[in-house]
């Protein structure tokens, strides 16, 4: 738990620095139409998609082992963001960290779902989601100071390369603490070192093609259009993110707790319902203020995604964790490597259409989980359409 601990430290101090000044540093220095940011963010999603590629590297390492080299990566992409001011140079940057984000996120999340217990996972991802939360919090705060505080005394804020630099280098810092610091964490279970594709896990694959595909929309253009049709500056940006990571930390565990009492499938349900209206929302708000609550709103649905990842652990081999993990990270961004390019045309002539078609994939995602067992687990993985009972409501008549 402690090495997950400072790993969801870690991860959000580079990521939140990115998040913060992408957009701002994007245009402002760089150029950027709603067509570069498109392909950017479809050039950062190509790493998620080759996410299957860690059960290779797992042949010659521990998992353990690759979270930490992955996490570096991370680290080293930050760090030299600002130092390619170009539209070339910053996508190689982006490529760079991406490729350290998603390897990592592909191998701490198996790990996850292998060092946590069943009965309180969901509560404990739920409170590794806070501290990342107040990881991102208190990196905003010191954002905001460097950007604003030095115009208290007339002078001009700090430019992007050394915020970028400074986060970069903090993650790097953790990394080597985490390589030197912790022993070798064994598994109860002996992962398969091969791409794992059950049929039986076929609902939680397509649940996770499906929201690796809205929550691309959401990453790629929901802040861009803050900055372009509201004209959000880094101190708005930064603010509204504050209060976000505020509004997470405040909520995320005990998120995670509700799913542990009302379930997967109804847990998933409320996102779904909720993501309809809030893209439905970003289609049409033309108020500042209330596309900055949608966002917010938007976030904290986030959350209840938590719910997938223990859908899976519930039904899963125990064996097939690490295996599954990096095929599900790469069902992920299957459509989340083309739909920021094709989007960034639509985007060229219609802003609201690309948050119509976000609406249209979290509908579908509300159908696919009534699908979802009251209490999956393995040999109850889903309920056929129409049947109001599942398996265990079955087997208890019998």
């Amino acid at each position: 738990m402690a090495f997950l601990v400072i790993a969801s430290i870690a991860v959000p101090i580079g990521l939140s620095t990115w998040q913060a000044l992408i957009n701002n540093y994007a245009v402002e220095q760089v150029g950027f139409t709603g067509l570069e940011n498109g392909l950017m963010q479809s050039f950062r999603e190509v790493p998620g998609f080759l996410a299957f590629t860690t059960v290779f590297f797992l042949l010659a390492m521990r998992e353990q082992t690759f979270a930490v080299l992955a996490l570096a990566t991370f680290g080293l992409g930050i760090t030299i963001t600002g130092l390619l001011p170009s539209v070339i140079g910053l996508y190689c940057a982006v490529v760079l960290m991406s490729f350290g984000f998603h390897y990592f996120e592909t191998v701490k999340q198996s790990l996850s779902l292998q060092w946590l217990p069943k009965d309180q996972a969901p509560r404990l991802l739920g409170r590794l989601l806070s501290v990342g939360s107040v990881s991102a919090l208190l990196t905003f705060l010191c954002i905001l100071a460097l950007v604003e505080g030095p115009k208290l005394f007339g002078y001009e804020g700090l430019d992007f390369l050394p915020i970028f630099a400074v986060a970069g280098g903090i993650v790097l810092t953790l990394v080597i603490y985490l390589q030197l610091a912790f022993p070798k964490i064994e598994s109860s279970v002996p992962q398969r070192k091969h791409l794992v594709m059950r049929a039986r896990y076929w609902l939680y694959f397509v649940l996770t093609f499906f929201s690796g595909a809205r929550r691309q929309i959401f990453v790629a253009f929901a802040g861009f259009l803050l900055v372009e049709k509201f004209g959000y500056s880094l101190t708005n940006i930064t603010l509204l993110l504050l209060v976000n990571h505020f509004c997470t930390w405040l909520f995320a565990e005990r998120i995670g707790r509700l799913i542990g009492v009302i379930g997967e499938k109804r847990a998933l349900t409320i996102e779904y319902v909720g993501l309809v209206f809030v893209f439905i929302g970003y289609a049409f708000v033309d108020s500042a203020i209330v596309a900055g609550g949608l966002y917010i709103v938007d976030n904290l649905i986030f959350a209840l995604a938590i719910a997938i990842k223990t859908y899976f652990q519930k039904i899963a081999d125990p064996a097939d964790i690490a295996g599954t993990a990096s095929v599900a990270l790469t069902i992920n961004h299957v459509l989340a490597v083309i739909i920021p390019a094709i989007l960034g045309f639509v985007w060229l002539t219609s802003r609201s259409a690309v948050f119509l078609i976000g609406a249209g994939l979290a509908f579908i995602s509300l159908c696919l989980s009534q699908l979802i067992p009251r209490r999956p687990r393995v040999g109850n993985e889903y309920v056929l359409v129409g049947n109001s009972t599942d398996r265990d409501d079955v087997d208890n008549r019998a």
